[in-house]
């Protein structure tokens, strides 16, 4: 906890741990696909509403299980609320993320962030990211 502390501080980022950790992310792992699905991981609100919910949660100290936190991160990026949750629910968005978590397994990854190199190296946490880029540089 302090380790973390310290490199947040080091970045000017506000760090609160919320109580409980972990806590439960479903519900945002299921709207972050439906807000990356039609709009491409660089287009639209999928990838700013992932940076609210990590805000939310570790800025913040809130519950990003709980709906109304989760609702304002979708407000706070223009996404239709409604439609969205309605959409979050459907058997297709949940099969889509049961994929991605045993694909995830498959490579190896167990947390966030986790990088993998062309050949296969995983490095885990953004502490190692220069490792990972120095890895792949020599590939």
């Amino acid at each position: 906890m302090r380790d973390i502390q310290r490199i947040a501080a080091a970045r000017g980022i506000p760090f609160s741990m919320p109580e409980p950790f972990p806590q439960n992310g479903l519900m945002a792992a299921r709207l972050s696909l439906v807000g990356l699905e039609s709009t491409g991981v660089d287009h639209g609100w999928g990838a700013r509403f992932i940076t609210e919910v990590f805000r939310a949660q570790f800025a913040s100290g809130w519950s990003i299980s709980d709906t109304s936190v989760i609702g304002a991160c979708l407000r706070s990026v223009s996404a239709p609320v409604d439609n969205t949750v309605a959409r979050s629910t459907s058997a297709e968005i949940k099969s889509r993320l049961r994929s991605h978590t045993e694909a995830a397994q498959v490579h190896g990854i167990f947390g966030a962030p986790t990088l993998r190199t062309r050949d296969g190296e995983l490095f885990w946490g953004d502490d190692r990211l220069d490792q990972a880029v120095a890895w792949a540089q020599q590939l």
